[in-house]
């Protein structure tokens, strides 16, 4: 069932969740057709939707309960989440409202269904586009639930025999768990993005994902063969011969390299000449905790606690908070975890929290600016981060510090907090370590007075780089424009290293930067010990940093920045060709 000219196509998108996948185009949502609008009977159609209902509740409860995501975790948040509103009674009053004005059950799920998505199509938040994704996604069930009923609607679908690559505009969380796992090979989505509730079950499932891929539906064809490269953020149409042997080598090269990896997970990332680094993860989710043990990371040098935030209608309260922070130091079984505070706002919008539209919401009211405006709120996360360290040791980390005077004021708020369980008679931390995020440029004049009053630093790579160069790091026509390999920014990260270690204070960089083979060899080079980054890059790194002498190299880096030296880039990999 492919196109008859059959011609392969290449489609870009953004990669969610790593790995490579091949099989047959199956195309999630069949169209459902609706051939009776108007009810003969109202009374038998509110009796036909209410045992739909009673059905497609079970149906979620059961998927619910699989054995692949019984564990505890954010998917299992997003999963509990999409069970309340298929269960909201104001969506079914509507549908019944709807049966009551003379229509069919099916014609009425359609019509809240659209009247739904009118409403909130020009909404740009990301969080309540994904409210709006559970509730297509609810309705198509529901919808398909009552086809199996009866003869007034029927679906429109294609199952091709093999292995499948799922292709859809968007997903539920749930949907994803109707298919069979040791068939499904691959996601790929119109939309999407590393937050959507679908990817974060896809992520506890292992499922390769890739979203944001243009024009999919209009070339994915039933039937086709497509791989999905969520490694390079690519998919493959009707591969030739060449593109298939070249993908069964990159499978061979990919279980060759995890051998690798493998074969180092327990050994230190040390150099030759003995430089020690510590190599840790950034995560967000429960579940990527189970990464730690997988790739012999020394710790999380990240943990963003703003995700269960965003996936719940309320905010979460200090004993919902204590239980996840509690979990995520016993998954971590002894290594350590940074918990970097609150950091909503921007796009990062909470549901439970009003915010106002922003002509600049990456430079606006956002992160450690709400917790200070609203300090009830940083009071409780602080509270709740006490409560789950009791005997341990707990890091924290404020974000989008831009003064000295914030951190002195967010670092206030924790010892209130440590008194305020030491007069309760709580079991305290074994030791408390606060530290401040370095991603606004203003704090750049002030690192003496910081260093000397934080426990760590923590270089947020990524808005720094966006930040000192105003180029936004989203941006298609900016993403090649300015290289952090230049002096100006090399000399930033180098004076942020070196105040540091003037001050005994530890220095950590969580950034993309960190988990590149040449510019993670830059940053030891410039003194940095520490490195945080995903889990997909540990390997590599500790591979790279096992195989090479620093000392030469900090000595070249140093030269190139003091010449303010052009094409550093090409230059260090020189360098490093002829110093294997």
């Amino acid at each position: 069932m492919g196109r008859s000219d059959s011609h392969p196509t290449r489609l870009a998108g953004t990669a969610i969740h790593g790995g490579l996948g091949i099989g047959r185009v199956l195309h999630h949502q069949p169209r459902i057709v609706i051939r009776r609008v108007v009810a003969e009977d109202v009374g038998e159609e509110r009796i036909r939707l209410d045992r739909a209902l009673e059905r497609m509740h079970s149906s979620i409860d059961r998927l619910l309960s699989t054995d692949a995501l019984s564990e505890v975790g954010e998917h299992r948040e997003v999963l509990e989440t999409y069970v309340l509103l298929a269960r909201d009674k104001g969506w079914i009053n509507r549908m019944r409202e709807a049966i009551d004005s003379g229509l069919t059950a099916e014609a009425a799920i359609q019509k809240v269904r659209d009247d739904t998505r009118a409403r909130m199509a020009s909404i740009t938040d990301a969080y309540l586009r994904e409210r709006l994704a559970d509730l297509e996604d609810i309705a198509l069930r529901l919808l398909q639930t009552l086809a199996s009923d009866g003869e007034n609607a029927g679906t429109e679908a294609y199952a091709p025999e093999g292995d499948w690559v799922l292709v859809a505009r968007s997903m539920g969380p749930a949907e994803l768990l109707d298919y069979d796992p040791s068939r499904l090979k691959g996601l790929a989505l119109e939309e999407g993005s590393a937050t959507a509730h679908v990817a974060i079950v896809a992520r506890a499932l292992d499922i390769p994902v890739i979203g944001r891929v243009a024009g999919l539906l209009g070339e994915a064809e039933p039937g086709d063969t497509m791989i999905v490269d969520a490694d390079h953020g690519q998919v493959l149409l009707r591969p030739r011969s060449d593109a298939l042997a070249q993908f069964a080598a990159a499978q061979g090269a990919r279980a060759e390299t995890r051998a690798r990896y493998d074969a180092i997970r327990d050994l230190p990332a040390e150099t030759l000449d003995g430089v020690r680094v510590s190599l840790n993860l950034n995560a967000g989710l429960l579940v990527d905790m189970s990464q730690l043990e997988r790739t012999g990371a020394d710790g999380i040098g990240l943990y963003r606690t703003e995700i269960p935030f965003l996936v719940r209608r309320e905010y979460p309260d200090v004993d919902a908070q204590t239980q996840l922070y509690a979990r995520i130091l016993e998954s971590a079984g002894g290594r350590p975890v940074t918990f970097r505070t609150l950091d909503a706002g921007g796009d990062k919008r909470l549901p439970s929290f009003a915010h106002d539209i922003e002509d600049n919401p990456a430079l606006g009211w956002r992160a450690l600016r709400i917790g200070l405006d609203h300090p009830s709120l940083l009071r409780q996360q602080l509270r709740a981060l006490f409560r789950a360290s009791a005997g341990l040791t707990l890091r924290v980390m404020f974000p989008m510090v831009a003064t000295v005077d914030e951190f002195r004021e967010a670092r206030q708020m924790v010892e209130l907090e440590r008194r305020r369980a030491e007069a309760n008679g709580a079991i305290l931390p074994a030791t408390v370590e606060v530290g401040a995020m370095i991603e606004v440029p203003s704090i750049l004049w002030d690192l003496d007075r910081l260093a000397a009053e934080a426990d760590f630093l923590s270089v947020g790579s990524n808005d720094l780089f966006q930040f000192l160069y105003a180029a936004d790091r989203d941006s298609p026509r900016l993403a090649r424009r300015y290289d952090p390999l230049t002096s100006p920014f090399l000399t930033v990260l180098k004076q942020i290293a070196t105040t540091g270690t003037r001050h005994g204070c530890r220095v950590t960089l969580c950034g993309e930067l960190a988990g590149r083979p040449v510019e993670a060899l830059i940053l030891v080079a410039l003194g940095y010990r520490n490195l945080s980054m995903n889990a997909a890059s540990i390997g590599v790194i500790k591979e790279t940093l096992r195989s090479r002498q620093i000392s030469n190299l900090d000595k070249f880096i140093e030269f190139l920045i003091e010449k303010n030296a052009a094409d550093i880039r090409n230059r260090v990999t020189t360098f490093l060709r002829d110093h294997p």
